[in-house]
């Protein structure tokens, strides 16, 4: 009876000791887990905190490396070309089409008929044209004819035009001022001398802006120098039988009435001369009577000599 209660007993013990254990084991285990947690989340912070410098760094080095945007260029571009086409007043035509397309503007246009020391017809057209709209122009221009030269120069202004605009905008200032202390004087000649600077710095400003306007616009309009020539000569036609006829007959004439004319002024000089004429005929008339009653005695004394 004793031996059958003791059993239990041992058996209970036994049980709620392996319960200890494993309720022992299992904090062990989860303390170890978060215990092992912690540092790799404080090593990720350290990471993280560490590669920030870095990713900082590489930002700094692409900003660096990435290139300065740099302003245009403000380029005065003038360009020539030179062709040798059919017929020029086609041409002419044809480069009057072009420039409407391309909205530019005709400044100058002169043109060399043929004569007989150069009988080629030639021309010389001035265009103007807007600056991103060259290199078509000329590629279109080059269409109508066969290219002997063409050339392309340009200027850089952009020096000048912050040069200028800079200048402009310091006078502005400075007028702004005069016209404050302008506003303040109280005397008139304070106001006179004010004035009379104003009136100078004024007109200086007038003229750097005019300056400015003019390099903007050729900045953004290019000018074109377009010199044309025949292919062939130009031969007039052969006038017909009558106009030859007709022209034969107004030489003949004309030629007739300068004849007359000639005859008509040599009469009047003859006139005019008439009495120094008369007076040169007497002498020569005097000289020859003298000398024909003269011979007769001379040849006479003569012979007489001989003949003793």
């Amino acid at each position: 009876m004793y031996t059958s209660t003791k059993l239990p007993r041992t058996s209970a013990l036994f049980l709620s000791a392996l319960l200890g254990g494993v309720i022992f084991t299992s904090c062990a285990s989860s303390e170890r887990s978060t215990n092992s947690a912690l540092p790799q989340v404080a090593a990720d912070g350290m990471a993280n905190r560490a590669s920030a410098p870095a990713r900082e760094n590489s930002i700094s080095q692409k900003a660096e490396a990435a290139p300065i945007a740099h302003s245009r260029p403000q380029l005065i571009k003038k360009a020539a070309i030179s062709l040798t086409v059919n017929s020029v007043d086609k041409t002419v035509d044809a480069v009057s089409q072009i420039i409407n397309q391309q909205q530019g503007d005709l400044i100058g246009l002169k043109q060399q008929q043929p004569k007989n020391d150069n009988p080629r017809h030639t021309a010389t057209i001035q265009l103007r044209i807007p600056e991103n709209l060259l290199e078509p122009t000329l590629e279109q221009l080059a269409k109508l004819g066969t290219v002997n030269s063409r050339n392309i120069t340009a200027e850089d202004v952009g020096d000048r035009l912050v040069d200028f605009q800079a200048r402009l905008t310091n006078l502005q200032k400075t007028e702004a001022n005069l016209q404050k202390i302008m506003d303040r004087a109280g005397s008139i000649r304070d106001v006179l001398s004010v004035s009379q600077e104003l009136s100078n710095i004024r007109q200086t400003i007038e003229q750097i802006d005019a300056q400015l306007k003019n390099l903007k616009n050729q900045v953004a309009y290019s000018t074109i120098t377009l010199n044309l020539e025949a292919a062939v000569s130009s031969t007039s036609p052969q006038p017909a039988l009558g106009l030859q006829v007709q022209e034969t007959w107004n030489n003949s004439t004309h030629s007739l009435g300068a004849f007359s004319v000639g005859l008509l002024k040599l009469g009047i000089w003859l006139i005019v001369y008439s009495p120094y004429l008369l007076i040169f005929v007497a002498l020569i008339y005097g000289f020859t009577r003298w000398r024909r009653t003269h011979s007769p005695r001379l040849t006479q004394t003569s012979k007489s000599t001989t003949s003793e």
